[in-house]
């Protein structure tokens, strides 16, 4: 009798730690869960801020390069699909083709030496440039954010209460679209 409740003591000891074990764990990876949403959410608010920036640069540059249209069409564009997409797969893509459409607009002001001297032109796209620094330093801390919850789920004896309580590694790394790599062919001789 004695080694039994040795036995069932021992079972219960054992049992309250891995419970203990479990509940830190998962409290943790909950943390970490919400850290990674917080992270993008950071991404989210300056890519918005970026997208509201962009209408009131393109009017101050339409202005001075009116037969520029084919630029203005793809900075909409690309601009529209910010703004409907949803997921942050979806907003990061589309946030790389708004970077791939802005470079043509701010080349233009080497082909209109007026607009390099225009306030409102300046100004907007000086709050432009700290907005892609932000959105750089966001999405340096969203992968860092992203990687801290992976390997934290990873380890072990994390490895096993996350499986039970259906934590899984993330995979949306930011990473920049590939025709974001290639320069964009500029051409004002129409």
């Amino acid at each position: 009798m004695k080694g039994f409740l040795i036995g069932l003591g021992a079972i219960l000891v054992i049992a309250v730690l891995a419970f203990g074990s479990y509940t830190s764990s998962k409290n943790k990876m909950v943390a970490k869960n919400e850290e990674v949403t917080a992270a993008f959410s950071e991404i989210d608010v300056n890519l918005q801020r970026r997208a509201d920036l962009i209408p009131n640069l393109v009017a101050t540059v339409k202005g001075y390069a009116k037969q520029e249209l084919d630029v203005f069409t793809a900075i909409s564009n690309a601009r529209a699909g910010l703004l409907t997409a949803r997921t942050p797969d979806e907003k990061l893509a589309a946030n790389d083709r708004l970077s791939v459409a802005l470079l043509p607009l701010t080349r233009m002001q080497e082909t209109y030496p007026d607009l390099k001297s225009n306030e409102q032109f300046m100004r907007l796209e000086d709050e432009l440039s700290g907005t892609e620094n932000r959105i750089a330093v966001a999405r340096r801390r969203y992968n860092d954010t992203i990687k801290d919850y992976n390997v934290y789920i990873q380890q072990f004896p994390n490895s096993i209460w996350a499986g039970i309580a259906g934590f899984t590694p993330k995979t949306g790394y930011y990473a920049a679209d590939p025709a974001s790599k290639t320069a964009p062919k500029v051409d004002f001789g129409k």
